[in-house]
C-alpha cells in the first residue's frame, strides 16, 4: 500500500534529502511519498498566541490538498494541525482514503466552537498515535471517538552523539525546555541546596519570577548548545507544572536526556511514568512538592553510583524503546492494522468507528 506522508517539517527546500520514519519501516508491504508544504511556517517560539494563526492553517490546507491529490492509497499526518486539514478536506470531498495521525498532541483541549470543529474535522481519521497513555482517554472523550482508534507509542528521537563529558570542576544542574515547567519549585530547591543551575528556556516561561543567584538563564541558545548542557550537567531535571486542560508536556526533553545517558529527575505528571521507571531509569518526584524535588536533587547530586546507574539504564532503555527503528516497527504494525480494517465488511467498519 502506498502512503503519502504530510508533515510540517517537509518543505520544498529539504524534500530531496528529508526523511522521517519511513526508512525504518521493515518489510515491503508499504511504500511512501513525502508531501512538502509549499510555504515556510514561522518558528513556534516566535508565536504570540497558543492557537494556530489563519496563515498557518492556509499552509496546512495546501499541504493536505497535495496529499489528497497524490496517487497514494492512504495518508499519514504528523501533528494534529495537518490531520485536521486532511480530515476537513476529506469531508468536503467525500474522500475515503485511510488516514493515520501520528504525534497527535493537541496540547490543550479547548471547548465550545473549537471542540465542535475538531470533532467535525477529525471524525474521519482512522487511527491516532499519541505519546502518553493518558491522552487516549482525554482525546477519546473530547472528540467523541472510540478509544480503540487511539494507540500509545512512545515518542522517539534519533540517537544523539555523546560528545561531551560531565563538567566536574564546576558541576551544575540543567533544565531544558519551556512548556508547562514548574520553575518556581526548581528555583526554590536549588536555592535551598545552593547548587549551580543552568536553565535553557524561553523568556516567557520565567516572566515575573524571582531568579535566585544559583540560576543562570542563557536565553536564545541553539539546539546544539542545549544538548551540550544536557551532556555536561551532573543532573538533568524536567520540572512540570500540572495545569487543567493540558494533555502532555516534557516528553521530548526527557527522551533526549535518556538517550544521552543522563541521570534524570522528572515531575510525575503528563505521562512521565510512561517513560521513567522510578529508581531504575530516572527519578520521579511529586507535583508541586518542594520537599520531594529538594530531596531528589540532594540524593542524586551526592550519590555518584546512583547517578551512573540511572544514566546507563536510561540510555539502554531509550535505545530499546524510544529509537527510530522501534518506532518504525510500530508504524508498520499500525499501517497493517489500518489496511486490514479497510478490507473488512461494512458492519465491522461501523463497529470500528463507534
Amino acid at each position: 500500500m502506498k502512503w503519502a506522508i504530510a508533515a510540517p517539517f517537509f518543505d520544498l527546500e529539504n524534500i530531496d534529502t528529508a526523511n522521517w520514519l519511513e526508512p525504518f519501516v521493515p518489510g515491503d508491504n508499504h511504500e511512501f511519498q513525502l508531501i512538502p508544504r509549499q510555504k515556510p511556517l514561522p518558528k513556534w517560539h516566535d508565536r504570540k498566541s497558543k492557537f494556530t494563526p489563519i496563515n498557518d492553517w492556509l499552509i496546512y490546507m495546501r499541504q493536505a490538498a497535495d496529499a489528497l491529490n497524490s496517487d497514494a492509497d492512504g495518508i499519514i499526518t504528523v501533528f494534529p494541525q495537518v490531520a485536521s486539514a486532511v480530515g476537513l478536506q476529506q469531508t468536503l470531498r467525500f474522500s475515503n482514503k485511510p488516514v493515520v495521525s501520528w504525534l497527535f498532541n493537541v496540547g490543550t483541549c479547548s471547548g465550545g466552537p473549537r471542540r465542535k470543529l475538531a470533532q467535525t474535522t477529525l471524525g474521519n481519521i482512522d487511527y491516532f498515535v499519541v505519546h502518553t497513555r493518558r491522552e487516549i482517554d482525554i482525546y477519546s472523550e473530547w472528540l467523541g471517538i472510540s478509544a480503540e482508534r487511539f494507540e500509545f507509542v512512545p515518542y522517539q528521537v534519533p540517537d544523539i552523539p555523546i560528545e561531551y563529558e560531565e563538567e566536574r570542576q564546576i558541576p551544575f544542574i540543567t533544565s531544558l525546555g519551556s512548556a508547562h515547567r514548574d520553575f518556581p519549585t526548581l528555583f526554590e530547591a536549588v536555592k535551598k541546596l545552593d547548587i549551580k543551575t543552568v536553565v535553557a528556556t524561553g523568556k516567557g516561561a520565567v516572566e515575573g519570577m524571582t531568579i535566585p543567584d544559583q540560576v543562570e538563564l542563557p536565553f536564545g541558545i541553539s539546539k546544539a548548545e542545549c544538548l551540550r548542557l544536557g551532556q555536561q550537567a551532573r543532573l538533568n531535571i524536567v520540572p512540570l507544572q500540572p495545569k487543567e486542560g493540558v494533555t502532555a508536556a516534557g516528553q521530548v526533553t526527557l527522551v533526549e536526556a535518556m538517550i544521552m545517558g543522563r541521570p534524570l529527575i522528572v515531575t510525575n505528571f503528563y505521562g512521565a511514568e510512561d517513560y521513567i521507571i522510578h529508581g531504575e531509569t530516572g527519578w520521579l518526584v511529586e507535583p508541586n512538592s518542594l520537599e520531594s524535588m529538594t530531596e531528589a536533587i540532594d540524593l542524586l547530586w551526592n550519590d555518584d553510583a546512583l547517578r551512573q546507574k540511572l544514566g546507563e539504564n536510561a540510555r539502554a532503555y531509550a535505545l530499546e524503546h524510544f529509537s527510530d527503528p522501534c518506532a518504525g516497527r510500530h508504524l508498520e504494525r499500525i499501517l497493517n492494522k489500518v489496511s486490514e480494517n479497510r478490507k473488512t465488511p461494512a458492519s465491522a467498519k461501523l463497529q470500528w468507528a463507534k
